[in-house]
């Protein structure tokens, strides 16, 4: 340690003399530089090497998103999740990096041996890179598992025709497929985990490449599955599962759902024929993705002294701007390259709406709706509630707006393109170590109990999160909890900011299920639906803006925190609720014969934009160019799934507010009960069970008290607001 400290402190200087460090390294290279002058003696020079080395492997084009691209250290549940920007791969010196990484790994495991480094200090270096020898010690290990995993599934064929001999050979049956996607689904995890500590790597490609094609492999040689349950009927399977106490235990919800997907199941030879179709359907957005992201042209901009050629990443960062006249530049141009395409990309979503209607109808559903709510077993009556009660909101949406207008000094009328700057700035924006989030998560999830925190307080004292941007490795976030037998893994970008620190709450929300999840059920029931998954973790993130401004040294910093509220809930909630209502008035046009095209679609979505945005009230007045937008949402590619968002932030709302008000205690039982229950029932049951109802208006009416009075408070705090 000794040797890694002197260097660091000769190289220090120069280091940051020559680059250009930005001034979250300088800011980290103060606070070590502050702990060796402390009472911490070694631990401080530790810090004083990870400072430097920090330094030494950065490239700060590589640990910066790229300009005007969306945060890759948060997802934003306005874009599409299945996209992610990437830090581009190629830049900097890898020689230099992988060096410097080596350094970086001795000296920390120096400082940890070192008699003098506390335990706290080592639990936040161990924080910052996942330990994967849980899954496999070596890759040698896993392609070891992987060869056994081949001769496993090649095998399952033999199990075709047995499900009906008697209860214990459907059991021998069904634990055998069962145990073969578990392993892999480890197998998956490490080598998906291991391709994202570093895109570029090809043998971790390869090995990701390899798991994914395996359980392909998978779900061809068990095709026969369900028609074989189907094929013994109801009495018999029934019959069974009573009989075998080991079959009820593992397999009762399984062998129920195959059974309830019976009426959509076709004979072999037409379902092979639908299986073929798939790669078919998916071009619609395969062409939105090469038309947008690659060939549509758009216009040279000169703004603020730099010209540019306009894009997505141009617009994402642009309109947000605090210049006005900056802001609708943007649109016009971003907005105006989309309408001379209006029609072809009308033609494209219709194609997409076309395919979505045509699987529905082939498997016998009443309408596409109906087919997207089938494999969650949601009642209708929940899409339709969510649609309904958002628009009964709608005159909080427009106080919000107006609020917006107020904040910003626009005189005049406010428009679409003042969505997007920022309602409260800070001077010096709040800093968050990942040791502060971790403290800052485990006070403001306090309501959730000890049986919670325990476990929060086990995972993030472990080597489960990869947490540092760094050149190469995936972007974005997200927990990782395919491997029943071992534990989550969280890869995260935190960036010291409070979206980091969001994130981190919202992530370890999900790893904390997946721990209660696993803990209490079978592999077979340990999955849960993406609606109660969400609810769980935005939960997590009102508890933590409820404590941040509880806890916000002033009036500012209170702002930031509400407005940061805020905002979540008009693109979350609101924003979603509309692109839900513009896709099923699509499906509901195409099923009624009527004719789509781009013209259509933009006047559809128009008059959506006018009744969210209040025009007739006179909120906000709507260019019609604008109302291309829906041709820029990727959401409307991938089905009906946007609207579990803003359900499940619905459900998060009377969540929060259940655990902070009277009877926290029996609520509290509830939520944790909810997570335990991890997929043993359909989501809407679980939801009911834990007292919380999505077909009925009042987890909705729960947001929406949310909203009033984050705005009650912020008026409260800003004159101008009033």
């Amino acid at each position: 340690m000794d040797f890694c400290h002197a260097k660091s402190i000769r190289c220090a200087k120069r280091i940051l003399a020559s680059r250009k460090a930005g001034p979250d390294l300088r800011h980290n290279w103060q606070r070590a530089l502050g702990a060796r002058r402390s009472k911490h003696g070694r631990l401080g020079r530790g810090l004083v090497v990870i400072a430097l080395l920090r330094l030494a492997t950065h490239d700060a084009r590589a640990y910066h998103r790229a300009p005007g691209a969306s945060p890759i250290f948060r997802r934003d549940r306005t874009i599409d999740p299945k996209r992610k920007w990437r830090a581009s791969p190629h830049y900097g010196h890898r020689k230099v990096t992988d060096v410097g990484g080596k350094l970086y790994s001795v000296c920390i495991a120096i400082m940890i041996a070192l008699p003098g480094a506390s335990a706290g200090a080592a639990q936040a270096v161990l924080g910052e890179r996942w330990d994967l020898t849980a899954l496999y010690a070596t890759p040698q290990a896993w392609s070891q598992s992987y060869q056994q995993a081949r001769t496993d599934v090649a095998s399952l064929e033999r199990l075709k025709g047995t499900l009906g001999a008697s209860a214990e050979a459907m059991y021998t049956a069904l634990a055998a497929i069962s145990d073969a996607r578990r392993e892999l689904l480890r197998l998956y995890s490490y080598a998906s985990l291991r391709s994202d500590e570093d895109l570029r790597d090809a043998a971790n490609l390869e090995r990701k490449q390899q798991a994914q094609s395996l359980l392909t492999e998978l779900a061809q040689k068990t095709a026969w599955l369900a028609p074989e349950v189907q094929s013994l009927g109801q009495a018999k399977v029934r019959g069974y599962v009573e009989h075998s106490a080991a079959l009820k235990r593992r397999f009762e919800f399984f062998l129920t759902e195959k059974l309830r997907h019976a009426p959509h199941t076709l004979g072999i030879e037409a379902e092979s024929v639908l299986a073929a179709t798939g790669d078919m359907l998916a071009q619609p957005h395969s062409v939105f993705e090469q038309l947008v992201n690659a060939e549509l042209p758009f216009p040279t901009l000169d703004i603020e002294g730099q010209k540019f050629q306009m894009g997505p990443v141009q617009y994402e960062k642009y309109r947000g701007s605090d210049d006005r006249a900056v802001r609708k530049a943007v649109f016009d141009a971003f907005w105006g390259a989309f309408h001379g395409y209006q029609g072809t990309l009308g033609s494209n979503l219709t194609t997409q709406v076309m395919g979505d209607v045509f699987s529905a109808t082939a498997r016998r559903f009443g309408s596409s709706l109906e087919q997207s709510l089938f494999e969650d077993n949601m009642p209708e009556g929940v899409y339709r509630t969510l649609v309904a009660q958002a628009n009964a909101g709608l005159p909080t949406l427009h106080r919000y707006l107006k609020l917006r207008k107020r904040l910003l000094g626009i005189t005049d009328e406010l428009a679409y393109y003042d969505n997007y700057p920022s309602l409260f700035k800070l001077a010096s924006p709040p800093r968050f170590s990942l040791e502060d989030s971790r403290r800052i998560t485990l006070q403001a999830l306090a309501p959730l109990g000890e049986e919670y925190l325990s476990l929060l307080r086990r995972g993030t004292q472990s080597e489960w999160s990869d947490s540092r941007p760094r050149m190469g490795k995936n972007s974005g976030a997200f927990m990782n909890g395919l491997a029943y037998d071992v534990h989550p893994y969280l890869l995260l970008n935190h960036d010291d900011d409070y979206e980091s620190l969001s994130t981190y709450a919202h992530e370890w929300g999900h790893a904390v299920h997946t721990m209660l999840a696993n803990a209490n059920q079978p592999f077979e029931t340990a999955h849960y639906s993406t609606f109660i998954a969400e609810s769980a973790s935005i939960a997590n993130e009102m508890l933590l803006g409820d404590y941040m401004v509880g806890k916000a040294p002033s009036r500012d910093e209170k702002l930031f925190y509400l407005g940061k509220q805020l905002e979540s809930i008009r693109t979350t909630f609101f924003r979603q609720v509309l692109f839900a209502e513009f896709q099923l008035q699509m499906h509901e046009m195409r099923e009624r014969g009527e004719a789509l095209s781009g013209a259509s679609l933009t006047q559809r979505y128009c008059a959506l934009l006018k009744r969210y945005y209040g025009e007739a009230e006179g909120v906000m007045k709507i260019d019609p160019l604008y109302c291309n937008e829906w041709a820029f949402i990727p959401h409307f590619y991938f089905g009906y799934y946007v609207w579990q968002y803003a359900t499940s932030m619905a459900g998060a709302a009377q969540f929060a507010e259940q655990l902070q008000g009277t009877g926290a205690a029996a609520a509290r039982e509830r939520f944790i009960a909810l997570l335990k229950a991890g997929g043993s029932d359909y989501a809407h049951e679980l939801y009911r069970r834990a007292g919380v109802d999505l077909g009925q208006p009042a987890p909705y009416q729960a947001l929406i008290r949310r909203m009033n009075r984050i705005m009650d408070d912020i008026e409260a705090l800003a004159p101008a607001a009033r």
